[in-house]
Parts: C-alpha cells; sequence; structure tokens
C-alpha cells in the first residue's frame, strides 16, 4: 500500500485496528483485576504494567499490520524530531488513556489509536476496556460506537444547546476552566475520565469539552478523527484544527472539542 493511498484506504485497516486496541484492553483488564504496581516518569506521571502491556500487544499488531509505518507511542516517545519530520504517514498511540482513572479504579480509561497523514488523523479507534465500548472513524467514512457483540451504529454531533452540556474532567477544575465555565454562564456537566470526554461530544451527548492546560498529542488523535467523523470539532483557542507531528514537542495546546456549529467558544476565555 503506497504511503499516499492510507487516506483512501483507512476503511480497509478499520476492522483490524479496532480488534488491536481490544486486544490491548484485554491484557488491560487481565491486571486491573488483579493487582499491580505504580511507577512513574520524568515528568511525575504514574505508569503501571497495564500501559506496557497494552503498548506492546499494539505495536505488535500494526507492526503486523503495517510494517512499513512508524509508530510514535506515549510509551516510546523519545524519537526525535529530525526523524518524525521525514514521517508522511504514522501511528500514534496512547496505550492506556487515563492511568490515574485505572489507579482509582473507576473504569474510565480507553485504548487510543490514531493513523496520522500529512498531519492529519485520518483513522481513529477509542476503545473503553471496561465497558467493552469502541468508538472509531475514517477520514469521509463517519463515526460509529459499537458494544461488544452489537452491531455498530453511527453517531453524530449536534449543535449547541441553549443551556449546554459540557464534559469536565473528575479532576478538580483550575482557575481559567472554572472562569470558563462561569462566562458560558447556565450550563450542565457531565464529569468523566480519559478520552470519553471527547467521546460525549461525538456521540451528541456533551456539546463542549475545553481542555486548558497540558495534553499530549497521543491524548487528541484518535478522539480528532472520531469527532470529526461525528461532525464535530477539535480545534485550539483560536478555532482551528489540531495538527500533528508540526514541531519538536508533542504538546497539545489548549483546545475546545464541541459540536457541529460553529460556535466560537474562545469568546468566553
Amino acid at each position: 500500500m503506497a504511503a499516499d493511498s492510507y487516506s483512501r484506504k483507512c476503511t480497509n485497516l478499520l476492522e483490524p485496528v479496532i480488534a488491536i486496541a481490544q486486544e490491548a484492553g484485554q491484557r488491560i483488564l487481565h491486571i486491573y483485576q488483579g493487582g499491580f504496581n505504580i511507577t512513574h516518569k520524568k515528568d511525575e506521571s504514574p505508569v503501571t504494567e497495564a500501559d506496557i502491556a497494552a503498548h506492546h500487544a499494539i505495536i505488535d499488531g500494526l507492526k503486523a499490520l503495517t510494517p512499513e509505518l512508524p509508530v510514535l507511542s506515549e510509551e516510546s516517545a523519545d524519537i526525535p524530531f529530525n526523524e518524525r519530520a521525514r514521517w508522511h504517514c504514522y501511528w500514534l498511540v496512547d496505550p492506556l488513556d487515563g492511568t490515574r482513572e485505572f489507579i482509582k479504579r473507576n473504569g474510565e480509561f480507553t485504548v487510543n489509536i490514531a493513523l496520522i497523514e500529512k498531519h492529519s488523523p485520518v483513522l481513529g479507534v477509542i476503545h473503553a476496556p471496561t465497558g467493552r465500548i469502541s468508538y472509531y472513524a475514517s477520514r469521509g467514512g463517519g463515526a460509529y460506537k459499537q458494544a461488544s457483540g452489537a452491531k455498530p451504529k453511527p453517531i453524530q454531533a449536534r449543535k449547541k444547546r441553549d443551556i449546554p452540556v459540557i464534559a469536565i474532567s473528575r479532576a478538580r477544575c483550575g482557575s481559567r476552566q472554572q472562569q470558563l465555565l462561569t462566562n458560558i454562564g447556565t450550563h450542565e456537566t457531565i464529569s468523566v475520565g480519559s478520552s470519553l470526554k471527547s467521546c460525549l461530544v461525538a456521540e451528541g451527548t456533551a456539546d463542549l469539552y475545553a481542555r486548558l492546560g497540558p495534553t499530549s498529542e497521543w491524548d487528541t488523535a484518535a478522539a480528532q478523527c472520531i469527532v470529526e467523523g461525528a461532525g464535530g470539532h477539535i480545534t485550539d483557542t483560536r478555532m482551528r484544527p489540531l495538527r500533528y507531528n508540526t514541531k519538536d514537542s508533542l504538546l497539545n495546546p489548549d483546545f475546545f472539542v464541541f459540536g457541529t456549529d460553529r460556535h466560537n467558544w474562545s469568546r468566553y476565555l
């Protein structure tokens, strides 16, 4: 498969990538249901055996599926930009998004796999192991939600309601986030961990998820493909779509995840 053909043929990759995400989810659950040790990276973020087990499952699966494509994973992110800059197309992976939720055992963690082509996600899979639910999309092919053993259902983001529903993290809101909520005015909130917040926007349950704090590119890539496939948007606070692998740092800017209309959420900052 030629490099420039992935965006046209990524629908054919969806089924095997979903299977890879589900296999990683099974490895996570095996550890989740037992005991596990917690260590910390240099940035003090936690990591467990489940992060590493899922990482290896995904790397092995993607290398077997597309041996010609590089893989950038949260657990192997020390690839210099002068090498990454040559990548036209690559896999971007968060093996266990929501490690803190995993440690808290609240079930709100996911496996995230995205295919990036020309700095944009063209395929995205988010699998929630505890609920055995997968969200997925490919460019031009719509977005779907599938429960274990059930047929996939198309999902659709929505226009902003008069009283917006806002997805927020389970962690305590920072001052900027709290100010945003105050400026929006009357609203409802849903608290949930990991990339599931973006999935709530994609399926029309929430109108907005605003992240005003540090995240990395593997946190958003799969979600962006799914949200965009559902008719929604993930943009920076200047309302520009997020782009990937454009600089040395892998940190995202602050961003908004929102529905089908181009409501200017930045005016509430």
